[in-house]
């Protein structure tokens, strides 16, 4: 549990910079809206396919179901504040969810193939 939630944390973490970064880059003009909502996403995706593959990496079980608990987990915490934030339930948040799960289901999976023999 204790590897998930530093996982998460740093994921976090890195979302928020390069959201950060993006979106001033956005207030001084330098992209456009299209531009600002593509890179949102693909920061999300890139982010938790890398952080999925640091879970994979240091987990012992399967890759397939350590990434499903990452992604359910990042699900979870993306519902809460949805709930508290009051934002209303849409198809592109069904899509947006599938995307975390495939993409955090991925990384683990990777993250497994590569992870270090011991020998």
């Amino acid at each position: 549990m204790k590897l998930y939630l530093k996982t998460i944390g740093y994921s976090f973490l890195l979302i928020l910079i390069l959201i950060l970064i993006l979106t001033i880059s956005h207030y001084f003009n330098l992209i456009n809206h299209n531009l600002l909502d593509i890179g949102k996403l693909l920061i999300l995706i890139i982010t938790l396919l890398l952080g999925a593959f640091q879970i994979g990496r240091q987990t012992n079980q399967k890759g397939w179901l350590a990434g499903l608990k990452f992604g359910m987990t990042i699900i979870f915490l993306f519902l809460f504040f949805n709930i508290i934030f009051k934002f209303n339930f849409s198809w592109k948040l069904i899509l947006y969810y599938t995307l975390i799960l495939i993409s955090s289901t991925l990384g683990s999976m990777f993250g497994i193939s590569f992870k270090k023999k011991k020998t």
